[in-house]
């Protein structure tokens, strides 16, 4: 059983991440399974944070920078990123603190960048870490299936969907 203090942290769920050519899960099927997670957490008043990119020094961000719509519903957290990583230069970390959280439960796009940058991060600021392998993915299936079977379990848990729900 997750944790009451347990987060789920959604990373770059929009538009034109979303759209990529992705493996070994679609966009799609990340977002269907991310989706499903965010309201089970949320029917258990436990916290949905969700982490977006914009890059920096640049006056216009390209279309699809926007979170996926009708993704974030009222009380969740949004974070801004202008990193690989949710908790650099960010207030991730005092939001989580704030919320009492010491558990992260980990999706999203893209598994070996944002996901697993935040997961580092979250590991050296003292978190327990858990990964949703089934609702993230990769830019190349061996490269979501090597973080998700050698790098992940050095920081914490891996299960999938079904575990949550």
């Amino acid at each position: 059983m997750v944790p009451v203090t347990s987060a789920l942290i959604l990373i770059d769920l929009m538009p034109r991440i979303v759209a990529l050519p992705l493996a070994p899960h679609s966009g799609e099927e990340v977002l269907t399974r991310c989706r499903r997670l965010a309201e089970v957490f949320r029917a258990s008043g436990r916290p949905v944070v969700l982490v977006r990119v914009e890059r920096p020094n640049t006056a216009e961000q390209p279309p699809g920078s926007g979170f996926v719509d009708g993704l974030v519903r009222p009380g969740d957290v949004e974070v801004v990123k202008r990193t690989v990583g949710a908790f650099h230069d960010t207030d991730l970390h005092d939001r989580l603190r704030d919320l009492g959280v010491d558990t992260l439960v980990l999706a999203g796009l893209v598994t070996s960048m944002g996901v697993e940058s935040t997961a580092r991060a979250a590991s050296d600021h003292g978190y327990q870490v858990e990964f949703v392998a089934d609702a993230m993915s990769g830019f190349a299936a061996d490269e979501h299936e090597f973080a998700v079977e050698r790098i992940f379990p050095r920081f914490g848990e891996v299960r999938d969907t079904a575990a949550y729900i």
